[in-house]
């Protein structure tokens, strides 16, 4: 049902869009030639009228302004499709700026529809300065988290903090790239697969954590504790060998390694190292300076210790 109406609102075919054409056009003009008197004498009769206060219904009336109506937002979906088109093939302007450009000429074609469409009708448009103080008053109060959202996701166009296909993270940790900006919510693409749908509201009020907002650098960290009996300058430098010999770490900056602190049954020693595009993730190359790592320490006997317990017994001194 939702395809059907919106195909009605907003055809797709050329061959729809024709028929469009030349109905709009059939019926103004025999309502212009007055061919159309005779069907509106029979159906704006008083036995096919009712009035609600000071305003006249008829049957013909409202088939007026049902099919004025339906022919306005018939010609607004397309000339809201021809534009969205036209936008989309602008070479010079990122895919932020299309969608906030897409997104006025949408609000300007239908509200131009409506009000043609009104006028045409015969509807006095200063009536509408009510209407307007009627739906702000809607707006602050049950449309107030769709206004929020709405005005949210204008903002997020025009400051371009986040952009599609940036690597974001946010306070609860939703963590993933940006597919998509609309009108009320952001698409996220986890790296698991599942695309949320996070309120524009959320980008605006709350932290986020934009990984690729000036480039795609990211760091990898790394903690390792050595025994206190190993050569602790020596396990440093084998440390940061095998972050320099993995092919995603850079030089700029360079990967660094601090003995960070003295703990129980080891030495913690914590590596970082950067990676050039944080967006073919963090997990494969941390995972493989790690092995990297182990198979040093192996070949050059540093000992990686596990926790230990001594237990001491006594004897209460009978046989």
């Amino acid at each position: 049902m939702k395809n059907i109406l919106l195909s009605l609102i907003k055809p797709r075919a050329w061959v729809s869009k024709s028929l469009i054409l030349l109905f709009a056009g059939l019926f103004f003009g025999l309502g212009f030639l007055d061919y159309l008197e005779p069907i509106r004498l029979v159906l704006d009769r008083e036995d096919f009228a009712f009035h609600l206060g000071d305003m006249r219904f008829s049957v013909y009336l409202i088939l007026k302004a049902l099919i004025t109506l339906i022919i306005v937002f018939w010609l607004a979906g397309i000339a809201s499709e021809f534009l969205e088109n036209r936008i989309r093939k602008l070479s010079g302007v990122n895919s932020s700026n299309r969608s906030l450009i897409i997104k006025s000429a949408q609000i300007l074609v239908y509200f131009s529809a409506i009000t043609v469409g009104l006028d045409t009708l015969g509807f006095d448009l200063t009536t509408l300065t009510v209407f307007g103080g009627a739906l702000g008053i809607g707006l602050g109060f049950g449309l107030q988290k769709i206004a929020s959202n709405f005005i949210s996701g204008i903002i997020l166009l025009f400051e371009k903090t986040i952009e599609d296909d940036d690597l974001v993270e946010l306070d609860d940790g939703k963590f993933g790239f940006i597919r998509h900006t609309g009108a009320r919510y952001t698409l996220i693409e986890t790296p698991d697969g599942r695309e949320v749908m996070i309120p524009n509201e959320d980008f605006i009020t709350n932290r986020v954590t934009n990984w690729t907002y000036t480039n795609k650098q990211g760091r990898v960290e790394i903690h390792v504790g050595v025994s206190y009996a190993s050569d602790i300058e020596k396990a440093m430098e084998l440390i940061l060998e095998a972050a320099r010999e993995h092919p995603r770490s850079i030089t700029d900056p360079e990967p660094v390694c601090f003995v960070r602190e003295f703990a129980d049954s080891s030495i913690n020693l914590l590596l970082q190292f950067w990676v050039e595009d944080v967006t073919l993730g963090r997990y494969a190359p941390q995972s493989d300076v790690m092995r990297t790592i182990l198979r040093l320490f192996r070949e050059n006997g540093i000992e990686i210790p596990f926790p230990q317990r001594d237990v001491h017994m006594k004897s209460n001194g009978n046989s």
